[in-house]
């Protein structure tokens, strides 16, 4: 049996540093992932999803992550069953953290706000274009792309 998922999102509130009965750290918060594909509407749809991480994962959390920031999440789909106040059954299914990655620097409010900094750091290292370049015989056109032709909105990080 397989249960893994990773997703990329940003943080819907901060994460709320807990400790056990047996004194294990654990966290919880929130999770917003868009989708890549819009609506019958013409707009992105969000899923929301709620993320729990455990001893030092939880820890870290807590002391790194801010509500809005964007983590790369990897872990495993749960359940778990509870009764709820007006005595119905219910089932939550949260995402078991195994492996978090935040993806801003320190500081950084959004990803639109990293991305120009490292286009331009691509485009003034990338080397100089050989003169034959463009007279060479491809059967495709990656041959033919040099550094001006990077787009740094089609990155999907």
């Amino acid at each position: 049996m397989y249960n893994k998922v990773v997703m990329v999102g940003r943080l819907t509130q901060d994460p709320e540093l807990k400790y056990t009965n047996t004194g294990v750290p654990v966290t919880k918060y929130g999770l917003a992932v868009n989708r890549n594909f819009k609506s019958a509407q013409g707009e992105y749809e969000t899923d929301f999803f709620n993320i729990v991480t455990w001893r030092k994962l939880a820890e870290i959390s807590a002391k790194y992550l801010k509500k809005g920031r964007l983590v790369l999440i990897e872990g495993r789909i749960q359940t778990r069953r509870y009764q709820a106040q007006d005595g119905s059954q219910r089932t939550a299914f949260e995402i078991h953290a195994d492996q978090m990655q935040m993806l801003e620097t320190k500081g950084t409010k959004t990803e639109e706000a990293v991305l120009p900094a490292i286009g331009k750091e691509v485009k003034d290292s990338a080397p100089p274009i050989p003169s034959d370049f463009s007279n060479k015989e491809s059967s495709d056109d990656f041959d033919k792309m040099g550094p001006e032709d990077l787009d740094f909105e089609d990155v999907p990080f």
